[in-house]
């Protein structure tokens, strides 16, 4: 018997570019780690021996970064690949002979680009005390009704699924994307692109087939750029609450929770903080402030160059007394001349921006 998990990876990260132009989405460092091997180290932890990865795009990018990985982790990572988008519940078909049906052991499933404290131990045991087919994670949000509500009873059995809800009656809950299924769910799906949400999940919800567990700590869907760093703010506050040594003590450069690798350069005066995260070989020159913010592997950012909320690809040069406000978002190897105003601006790899941008509202560079 060996616990296993299937991730879904998906394919071209569309929601996460411009970033995913460059890496696919599942590689893309979240808080200086690759987003996939947050949730595979939780795996492990709880006891997963054996991940089953389901691609649809570069396949062989991710084999080479993570093989590495699963050998300092001791664990196995399979890829089940999709020759056409098969939906939430179609990979569990084309990975039924990874996942051995006759195997008695539960599984693990969740999408790739979820954050959080991962409650895995607990989900287990709450699933092997109902003894049913399904379990599904569940969050607490404050506005339910842009979301799909899970209603269940006291003792966790779901009773309905309610689309974006107007009526509080129907509760707060909604799907974290994280889940642990017997083996039998196969039998209820096709080789055929499924929703599970749709299609299977009522159907095991009529069967009174199917519970959910409410998730206590943080989580967050990171799939997006804006989403991404709430979700790092989320997790930089969960590790400093861990008293974890990787969180940097504050100091006159250092204001709140921030993360910088051991190879980063900051110039006198330079102020970091609250809520950032600095990958390495990053160059912070002199003056240059940066709060609520993720600088990636290898940028030079210039003397007295400001950046808020917004994310900085690998490779790129922000020139000295730049401002960078309001959710930026710049691929790989982006040029920002000096002096240059930009809020709101997604620019492209490889591209240099020409003039400011400081209307309040999103413009795209190509």
């Amino acid at each position: 018997m060996v616990l296993k998990a299937c991730i879904l990876v998906g394919g071209y990260g569309t929601r996460l570019r411009p970033f995913t132009f460059t890496k696919p989405k599942p590689l893309m460092e979240f808080c200086n780690k690759p987003i996939v091997l947050h949730q595979i180290e939780a795996l492990v932890k709880v006891g997963v021996k054996e991940i089953i990865l389901a691609v649809s795009y570069k396949q062989e990018h991710l084999e080479a970064v993570l093989s590495d990985y699963a050998t300092k982790l001791g664990v196995v990572i399979r890829f089940s690949i999709e020759d056409q988008p098969m939906d939430t519940a179609g990979p569990l078909a084309l990975a039924r002979d990874l996942l051995d049906e006759n195997d008695p052991d539960p599984f693990f499933m969740m999408n790739a680009d979820v954050t959080a404290d991962y409650p895995f131990a607990d989900m287990l045991a709450f699933h092997k005390q109902h003894n049913k087919e399904g379990t599904i994670c569940v969050v607490e949000v404050t506005d339910p009704s842009r979301f799909g509500v899970v209603v269940a009873t006291e003792a966790g059995k779901i009773e309905q699924f309610v689309e974006k809800p107007k009526d509080a009656k129907y509760g707060n809950k909604i799907n974290a994307g994280m889940y642990i299924f017997n083996k039998s769910v196969l039998k209820r799906i096709e080789a055929r692109p499924t929703s599970i949400e749709r299609e299977i999940f009522p159907a095991m919800a009529a069967d009174e087939q199917l519970y959910r567990w409410v998730i206590s700590g943080y989580w967050m869907d990171i799939g997006k750029p804006d989403d991404y760093l709430l979700g790092q703010e989320m997790y930089l506050r969960a590790l400093k609450s861990q008293s974890s040594s990787l969180i940097v003590p504050n100091s006159d450069t250092i204001i709140g929770n921030v993360m910088i690798d051991s190879s980063v350069k900051i110039g006198e005066g330079a102020v970091l903080g609250p809520d950032v995260v600095i990958g390495p070989n990053v160059v912070i020159h002199p003056g240059a402030r940066i709060r609520q913010s993720t600088i990636l592997a290898d940028v030079t950012i210039g003397s007295g160059a400001y950046i808020a909320s917004s994310i900085i690809g690998w490779k790129s040069r922000i020139g000295k007394w730049a401002r960078l406000q309001n959710y930026c978002f710049l691929g790989e190897d982006v040029k920002i001349p000096p002096e240059r105003l930009l809020t709101q601006v997604t620019v492209c790899p490889h591209k240099s921006v020409k003039e400011d941008h400081y209307q309040s509202d999103r413009y795209i560079i190509i």
